[in-house]
């Protein structure tokens, strides 16, 4: 986007992004009409692309977080299985500084997993290098199969 086709400076634009983020998270839904979070989390999710990969013992989720630190990422497990992975680029404040071009995402991300019964939710792991976040779930072991139950024949009168 830019910034001088709209003839405003960069700082009330800034100010007045703050005023509607407010705005919208505290804003009550209707029935009928999603809240304004809800939109902004859906669209979070799908601006957020993730690579999943199965391997004999674990799965691994690949998503790419470039120029975000570890610290501002959130890697959570909700209702016993579903990982979650959120976090936020904010826009940097600089004080004399006037954008002529704003392209990097910025704003809130988000992606949900369901995972599959045979995920260990006690053995995840989470990993972020050079702007690649790798969240490692183990597999639980196969469960041992059944053995045979021998009953006993008696003699009937």
């Amino acid at each position: 986007m830019d910034l001088r086709n709209f003839g405003l400076d960069t700082s009330l634009l800034s100010t007045l992004q703050d005023m509607l983020d407010f705005a919208e998270d505290h804003e009550k839904p209707t029935q009928n009409n999603p809240s304004k979070a809800y939109i902004r989390d859906a669209k979070a999710m799908a601006a957020t692309p993730a690579d999943v990969k199965e391997y004999p013992s674990s799965y691994v989720f690949i998503v790419d977080m470039p120029g975000i630190g570890a610290g501002d990422i959130k890697v959570q497990l909700e209702e016993d299985n579903v990982l979650v992975v959120s976090g936020e680029r904010k826009r940097e404040k600089e004080e004399g500084v006037k954008y002529l071009r704003m392209e990097r995402r910025l704003g809130k991300f988000m992606r949900k997993f369901a995972l599959p019964e045979n995920a260990n939710t006690e053995g995840i792991s989470a990993v972020c290098r050079d702007g690649v976040l790798v969240v490692t779930v183990q597999k639980l072991p196969p469960p041992e199969p059944k053995k045979p139950k021998t009953i006993e024949v008696k003699i009937g009168n």
